[in-house]
């Protein structure tokens, strides 16, 4: 009898070591830039510092509510991790700058890694629905089904995929294919129109602020960089130092920055304030019906800011041109001789 209490007593301790699950997260991972001495672990509800040693290793343990967490650095790079407790993570940096990616293993490994993935999908072109609109429609079939089953790729290598990420995945996934999917033939038929080296539509008698009326066809002989926002347009107005730099950079250049308002008529005076306080410079003009211009809906413009690059002759060079702010902008007026 006494051997037989023993023998349950054994099953029962056993069991329970088997069953036993952390209720806290272990985090660890070595910086290969050593440059930050702390890590911000934030979640719903929940926010913790972690210390990193001078060689760049950190280790800590915290107790979260199940979700995504950001790791936020003090450079400002930031991450996002699903944890859940019972979670024992390491994070191995890929290179020297947190968005060079990162490999985790250990417990919990298998859900980070597939959101790593899909984070490297989604900075990548396929990401970009430009880069299938501009596609013919066999091209355009063959990228999709790549895309696709890249991302089944992901997913059926990640069996033990947490539920929850699976199924916010799964919807985000649809909604990304459904709209590239529902606005390819009519968004297709708008770049072809818009293509480089195509004629770009025109506008004409738009209100200038300095006086006067001017149309698109003034500007011919010189290269128009056109830029499209409005006095509400908080990402236009972002932009607005880097575009005047780089008018003052170009000044006597074969080069027209013009800036087009599509403030609606009763923000008329918004828009000579703004212009006059700011002291915008290039040329200044006011869309004659704002978004129901006829320049604007030529170019299919529903969201600002937009940026078009007109060469000397009236051809588009770039329906969609990079902004002020990015770098390469310049180096595409380098290879246009400008």
């Amino acid at each position: 009898m006494k051997k037989l209490i023993w023998l349950f007593a054994v099953i029962i301790i056993t069991i329970s070591c088997k069953e036993e699950v952390k209720d806290y997260v272990t985090l660890n991972g070595i910086l290969k830039n050593a440059n930050s001495t702390k890590i911000t672990v934030q979640g719903r509800g929940f926010s913790k510092e972690i210390n990193v040693n001078e060689d760049g290793t950190f280790t800590d343990t915290l107790r979260v509510t199940d979700g995504v967490h950001a790791l936020t650095f003090e450079n400002g790079d930031r991450i996002t991790l699903f944890l859940k407790n019972g979670f024992d993570l390491n994070l191995q940096f890929k290179g020297d700058n947190i968005v060079d990616g990162i490999v985790f293993t250990g417990i919990g490994a298998e859900t980070n890694n597939f959101m790593e993935n899909k984070k490297s999908f989604f900075m990548s072109d396929f990401a970009n629905p430009k880069t299938y609109f501009s596609l013919d429609k066999k091209a355009y079939e063959t990228r999709l089904a790549e895309a696709k089953k890249t991302l089944k790729g992901f997913k059926d290598n990640a069996k033990d995929l947490d539920s929850l990420i699976d199924a916010m995945d799964s919807k985000n996934d649809e909604m990304f294919f459904g709209y590239i999917e529902s606005n390819y033939e009519a968004m297709n038929a708008n770049m072809m129109k818009l293509a480089t080296g195509k004629l770009s539509p025109t506008f004409a008698n738009y209100e200038n602020f300095k006086g006067g009326k001017t149309s698109l066809t003034d500007l011919k002989g010189k290269y128009v960089y056109i830029d499209v926002w409005a006095t509400w347009c908080a990402p236009c107005k972002a932009e607005i130092p880097f575009l005047k730099t780089l008018e003052e950079e170009y000044k006597g250049k074969n080069i027209a920055f013009v800036s087009v308002s599509v403030d609606e008529a009763n923000a008329h005076s918004d828009w000579k304030k703004m212009v006059k306080d700011l002291n915008l410079g290039g040329v200044q003009l006011f869309a004659d019906k704002s978004f129901e211009s006829e320049f604007i809906l030529e170019y299919g413009i529903t969201a600002i800011p937009r940026f078009i690059l007109i060469d000397p002759k009236g051809v588009i060079v770039d329906s969609d041109a990079k902004r002020p702010s990015d770098p390469t902008l310049k180096d595409q007026f380098k290879s246009l001789g400008i």
